[in-house]
């Protein structure tokens, strides 16, 4: 008597009963606030228990661990060196250079490089081909007290040029070999291979300059909506915590060898080359043959008895497809685009050990790491943030959601970016206020995810149109903005499909102006002037008009499979 009761009947084919008795609780929590607060709105009601809020919120997100706070990645470098200077550091080209070796001429260059007067903080550019001599230039940089910006040289020189100007560089270091690509726009260009001879005059003394965690340590250019790149400011701080939560998970040491097969320009080059060095073990610089001769990077796994590699689920696939077998003691890690759980369990076999990595470029490279075995292929999820670093999933309102139910994943703790260079607006847009945190801040990431019941994270998509492919995010909107610069295009959309499976292609769809024929060849030969092949599609599908829904916005579902109706130019080997 007294009392109000209810039964839940459900499916057990789509919910277990712990489902539905969080799903009970929930009603009543929002029940209960409801009497309470009856003026409210739904969306300002809580939904959550109290112990589901301590849960969410506090113990998941339980991850503060001590590190130091006056150190920088190259000072720990710097004491490698001291405990094993002979030890070898870095193979490129069968050539091998030791810890001293690498140390001694990233010194010389810093201190050629404090001739010209930088000052903390400043970005200095950087366009070098994979080389020995990338490595001692990042290095050089980083003891002068400056941030490195990662030019892929082989980008296009229209690209090159607007990330030198946007980045403020005053200072680019190079090779001879790419000047005539590279724009001169700085004050300073500097070519480590013609200044050898000269940088040896320099000392090669450790440059003892107070570098502070919260300099700079890279500008990273990533894919912009409005068209052009945006450069991501990453810290010193969250680089060494990113580094150091490696150490613990997967886990390295002084005896491993990891193989690098990154391009400098995308932020997961920063552990290739930074968790072995700190540990005093072995990085191998994969060539760039190797890069595009599976056959050759099988050749480099075995050679150099690799036990850990990085790399991209398109990169691993690709690896199986050309017969790769496995390798007993390699540890495989994945990130920059969602692993599937068919991939996954072919993984398993070929290796010791399988990681799954989360993180944009904004919280500092891997933010959430999960191993992945035999028993939890079947859905992999993205696992439990790093050290220092939390985790909210939120609703359009701010509001946790509860175990299984989607939102949106923000990050914040030590791994968060300063912002973004030269962007206030859309800083001050992505890096947010943290509502469960005083005086922090949390970043947007713009991916969809849900708590699983044990605490991991299963990432679901994106709420707007960006996307991942071969591990580069691409905003299709930059590439749309190219397209309708090219004479003759009237409208242009871009999107990923998948109609084969395991095999996911960039696709444009474009109408044109009247008796304004496009010819492909020229079309893709414009794309290639102005974006990195990545971001250049593979195929062109021409449309009458683009489709439209009811309300008169563009209708992605219903733009059609590219078949020899509508393709007027079809998938390029070897691209994208």
């Amino acid at each position: 008597q007294g009392k109000i009761e209810g039964v839940i009947e459900y499916s057990t084919d789509l919910f277990d009963a712990p489902t539905i008795s969080r799903m009970a609780l929930h009603f009543q929590t929002l029940l209960e606030g409801i009497v309470v607060n009856p003026e409210y709105c739904l969306s300002e009601l809580p939904l959550l228990t109290q112990a589901e809020r301590l849960q969410l919120l506090v113990e998941w997100n339980d991850t503060a661990r001590d590190y130091p706070r006056d150190l920088c990645v190259h000072q720990l470098i710097e004491a490698q060196v001291a405990k094993t200077p002979d030890a070898i550091a870095v193979i490129h080209e069968h050539k091998s250079f030791s810890y001293i070796e690498l140390n001694t001429r990233a010194n010389q260059f810093a201190h050629y490089l404090l001739e010209l007067g930088p000052i903390p903080d400043e970005r200095v550019a950087i366009a070098i081909g994979r080389s020995f001599e990338l490595i001692v230039g990042i290095l050089g940089i980083l003891k002068a007290g400056c941030a490195y910006v990662p030019l892929d040289p082989n980008y296009p020189s229209e690209r090159l040029a607007f990330m030198l100007k946007d980045s403020g560089a005053r200072i680019l270091v190079s090779q001879e070999v790419f000047l005539a690509k590279l724009p001169c726009t700085v004050e300073h260009t500097l070519c480590l291979d013609a200044e050898e001879p000269n940088l040896a005059q320099y000392p090669d003394c450790n440059p003892h300059l107070p570098v502070l965690q919260e300099y700079l340590a890279c500008l990273i250019y990533t894919s912009g909506s409005t068209g052009k790149p945006k450069g991501v400011a990453v810290q010193h701080a969250g680089l060494l915590n990113f580094l150091l939560a490696m150490q613990a998970a997967p886990g390295f040491c002084a005896q491993d060898t990891l193989l690098s097969v990154t391009t400098v320009s995308f932020d997961i080059f920063g552990l290739e080359i930074y968790l072995p060095l700190i540990h005093g073990a072995r990085f191998v610089l994969a060539h760039t043959a190797a890069l595009k001769d599976l056959s050759l990077l099988n050749k480099l796994l075995l050679d150099h008895d690799i036990t850990v590699m990085q790399a991209t689920p398109a990169t691993w696939r690709m690896l199986i497809d050309s017969g790769w077998t496995g390798k007993h003691n390699l540890k495989m890690l994945v990130g920059g685009e969602a692993l599937t759980g068919h991939l996954a369990k072919a993984l398993l076999s070929r290796g010791h050990s399988l990681w799954n990595l989360y993180g944009p470029t904004e919280t500092t490279i891997w933010s959430s790491i999960h191993r992945v075995e035999n028993d939890n292929y079947a859905v992999v999820s993205i696992g439990r943030p790093i050290n220092n670093t939390q985790f909210y999933i939120l609703d359009p309102h701010g509001n946790p959601t509860p175990i299984g139910i989607t939102g949106e994943l923000h990050i914040g703790g030590d791994g968060l970016a300063r912002g973004y260079h030269n962007r206030p607006e859309l800083t001050a847009e992505k890096f947010i206020h943290n509502p469960f945190s005083d005086n922090a801040k949390l970043y947007r990431t713009g991916d969809l995810v849900r708590y699983l019941p044990d605490g991991n994270i299963q990432f679901l998509g994106r709420i707007d149109h960006q996307v991942k492919l071969r591990g580069f995010r691409i905003e299709p909107g930059e590439i749309e903005s190219v397209l309708r610069q090219f004479s003759g295009v009237q409208e242009a959309v871009v999107l990923v499909r998948e109609d084969r499976p395991g095999d996911q292609r960039l696709t444009a769809y474009i109408t044109t102006w009247p008796e304004m024929p496009v010819s492909p060849a020229a079309l893709r030969a414009f794309l290639l002037l102005k974006l990195p092949e990545y971001m250049v599609p593979s195929a062109y599908v021409l449309l009458e008009s683009l489709p439209l829904t009811l309300n008169g916005k563009l209708d992605r579902k219903a733009l059609p499979r590219p078949d020899q109706r509508n393709l007027i130019c079809g998938f390029v080997a070897g691209s994208n």
